[in-house]
């Protein structure tokens, strides 16, 4: 049994009683906003081969040490899920194959103890790690992939890790150790052509006497990320005796020399595979696809493959008619509708190393476009009688609704302005996948729209909030007339939003499309936006660990738009209104409706060049690049995001009186008066923190974009900011007085930094020079 449930909008905590399904073979709950903590009764599954949880919220959690007892796991994906605590020691898996826990907060040593043989992948990137590289890693022979890039890690980088393999059957070792503290090589830097070895960002790399290091130590070329034609056999048969334009072709292996027939075409994806590098596995896949559909292996020629976000591998495969008595250059109906069938009853057997698939077409072209099979003509012709039927019932239901809500606005003397009228004759279309909400549920929800349960507007129109038949809370936008779009860019707009999912960023629930009215349907978030927060008519005050996690969390929300969405997408319209608080002040970004898709990715997930557009967004916030220029990058967001670090820190606006918080805050930083500007409700703080993430937040308000900090990096000095203060000062806002009545420095023996009171700092106690205009709250 398997239970795919990823790129959904799930939430909570992740049932313990999933471990009570003996049978469950895949546990994938990738890309959801689950939270809580991972059960460690999946252990006792017997037969579960992967658990894949990528991309949720398990924030303060840790790996369970009874995960080190699962007995037939291959692939353990925890990537980007909040962690903590220590790798766990899984040498004890024997058929582990792939673990990926790279982006959580893991600390500590990488554990000692040698794993599985079998295993491929290894990557525990962008975590806190310390020490060194374990000798056992030299003795893994099938290690395609080992990412430790930006931790902590020192020593020497030992060499015998690639030395040790055997790359005779075409395998590749991928060695990224960016930006750590390694400061010596362990051996000779002498790599052989499959291995690629990165060390930008270390000690390493100022070693001028070591001999190859700058080969290393640049950037890697881009890679091929496509495989054509396998198979050379047919080099030498003539071109006319097989016609490509009637949709015939060589048959790549096939026994018979230049034996010509017709392919059927199939997209085909895996969507949890157990390797990061696909070519050793190319013949094994073929083995397990052509005995899964009783074909010979001359019959499947893989024509093309990709690797997309997940990771996924998508490939193109070309099945070809077995060379029987007649020769016969293409497959009869029975034996098409057979392999069809196969496909979409997902019949094939389980796979731990190829892991679940998808059939992504079926593609019947040339000889094959005319085919018709019984079983589908019969299923269509009841498929138009039950079109027919429930079109009937459709129809009466839409007359009952349309009646209802006409009464329902005479008796409220509610009307709609004309456009409206006009735009309610279109045919509302529907999405997959996204839940669509009628006017009624929707006025119904809100109590008809009534004013006491607006919580908002911007230039998108209204806000409300709402309450659906479930009791589920949510936050529904309802478009203004004047900001209605068309229908084409409506559903544009909401397939993006439905993309989607991260625990930083507001979750779409749905959407309306009736009435000449748009709405789209959000979870509700009850503590408002950050904006309300730091107004000076806020009865509530964040202390800086507080704000400090929001600033973190913010970052992360808009690194996954920038790195992890599919395709990327740049905001355009960060601002601390557009940044809300859940129920623990956890930070969700919010308002896509300027978001542009940003352009494709290159080699390591770098957002490349730019999008031009015409300028929108928020004065105060745009990246005055951007505004020259008309040129939208991944920079573009950082600007806005660093002008949101300065309200948090001085609780101004960004625009005030004619005064930019940009300028004045720089005004304030060069004349060593940036303690006599600081939000005097933020409590104690240690001045180390608070210089460094000043200093951060004017680094990516930088006039020049090629001098901020990319969204990685200042997710990864956050996270070394919050490594800085103690866990109490960033909990709870109840334990901090919202305007405390003194403020003194605290001594070294209190803590390891300096705190400091943002009420204790005057102009005089500091260093005289210009006097910044902004004013000391």
């Amino acid at each position: 049994m398997c239970s795919h449930l990823n790129n959904n909008s799930l939430a909570g905590q992740i049932p313990p009683e999933l471990s009570q399904i003996f049978t469950l073979l895949h546990l994938l709950l990738d890309n959801n906003n689950l939270s809580g903590y991972l059960p460690p009764e999946f252990s006792n599954l017997p037969d579960l081969r992967i658990l894949q949880l990528d991309n949720n919220d398990f924030s303060g959690s840790v790996i369970p040490a009874s995960y080190r007892n699962f007995s037939r796991l291959v692939k353990l994906s925890l990537r980007n899920c909040g962690l903590q605590g220590a790798v766990p020691d899984l040498s004890r898996i024997p058929s582990l194959t792939y673990l990926d826990l790279s982006r959580n907060h893991l600390a500590g040593p990488i554990p000692e103890n040698k794993l599985s043989e079998n295993m491929t992948t290894i990557d525990l990137s962008d975590n806190q790690l310390k020490g060194s590289i374990p000798g056992s890693f030299s003795d893994l022979p099938s290690l395609q992939t080992l990412s430790l890039k930006n931790n902590f890690l020192t020593g020497p980088v030992p060499t015998n890790i690639w030395q040790n393999m055997s790359f005779s059957t075409g395998a590749r070792l991928k060695l990224d150790l960016r930006n750590n503290s390694f400061s010596s090589i362990q051996g000779h830097l002498n790599p052989p052509v499959n291995v690629t070895l990165r060390l930008e960002g270390n000690p390493v790399c100022k070693n001028a006497n070591l001999l190859n290091v700058n080969l290393f130590c640049g950037s890697e070329p881009g890679e091929d990320k496509m495989l054509t034609n396998f198979n050379d056999s047919i080099a030498n048969c003539p071109i006319q005796a097989c016609p490509t334009d009637n949709f015939y072709e060589y048959v790549p292996a096939s026994p018979l020399p230049c034996f010509c027939a017709a392919p059927l075409r199939i997209g085909y994806r895996l969507k949890s595979p157990s390797f990061s590098y696909f070519p050793p596995y190319i013949q094994p896949l073929e083995v397990y696809l052509t005995s899964s559909l009783k074909l010979s292996r001359y019959q499947l020629s893989i024509d093309t493959y990709s690797w997309e976000k997940g990771p996924r591998l998508r490939m193109y495969l070309k099945l070809f008619p077995s060379i029987n008595v007649n020769h016969s250059s293409t497959f009869n109906v029975s034996e098409v509708q057979r392999i069809k069938h196969l496909y979409t009853s997902w019949t094939f057997p389980g796979s731990a190393l190829f892991g679940p698939y998808e059939l992504l077409n079926f593609t019947l072209l040339g000889p094959y476009a005319d085919m018709k099979f019984e079983n589908e003509n019969q299923g269509i012709s009841k498929g138009i009688l039950v079109a027919v039927a429930v079109g009937g019932v459709a129809c009466a239901v839409a007359m009952s609704v349309i009646i209802t809500i006409l009464i329902t606005r005479r008796y409220t003397g509610n009307r709609h302005a004309m456009s409206r009228k006009c735009l309610s004759t279109k045919v509302s279309m529907r999405l997959g996948g996204v839940k669509y909400f009628t006017f009624k549920e929707m006025a119904l929800a809100t109590d008809n729209f009534n004013s006491s349960n607006q919580v908002g507007q911007g230039g998108y129109g209204k806000v409300y909030k709402g309450t659906l038949p479930d009791k589920t809370v949510v936050a529904i936008k309802r478009a203004e007339e004047g900001s209605l779009q068309g229908q084409k860019e409506f559903f544009t707009e909401i397939k993006l939003l439905s993309r989607l999912h991260h625990r930083n960023l507001v979750s779409l629930v749905g959407y309306c499309d009736e009435e000449g009215e748009q709405m789209l349907v959000y979870e509700f978030l009850p503590n408002g936006t950050l904006r309300d927060w730091l107004s000076a008519k806020s009865k509530r005050s964040l202390n800086f660990g507080m704000r400090l996690r929001i600033a973190l969390g913010s970052a992360k929300g808009i690194l996954y738009l920038h790195t992890e969405a599919h395709p990327p997408v740049f905001h355009r319209d960060i601002k601390a209104s557009n940044i809300l608080l859940d129920s623990k002040l956890n930070a969700k970004v919010a308002d896509f409706g300027l978001s542009r898709l940003a352009p494709a990715l290159e080699d390591e997930g770098a957002v490349p060049d730019h999008v031009s557009t015409v300028v929108r967004g928020t004065p105060g916030y745009l990246d005055p690049e951007y505004f020259l220029t008309h040129k939208l990058t991944d920079r573009s967001d950082v600007y806005s995001l660093g002008v949101v670090f300065l309200e948090m820190l001085t609780g101004m606006r960004p625009i005030s009186h004619g005064r930019n918080i940009v300028r004045e805050v720089n005004m304030a930083h060069q004349s060593g008066m940036m303690m006599s500007i600081i939000d005097g409700r933020m409590g104690c703080y240690p001045s180390e923190c608070i210089e460094r993430f000043a200093g951060l937040a004017l680094s990516c308000c930088h006039n020049k974009p090629e001098k901020r900090p990319s969204m990685l990096d200042v997710v990864k000095q956050l996270e070394y900011i919050l490594t800085m203060i103690p866990e109490t000062e960033s909990v709870s806002s109840d334990s901090v007085s919202s305007y405390p009545n003194s403020g003194k420095l605290l001594s070294p023996a209190s803590s390891s930094a300096s705190y400091v009171s943002t009420l204790n700092v005057s102009g005089s106690d500091l260093i005289s020079g210009v006097i910044p205009s902004i004013k000391p709250r």
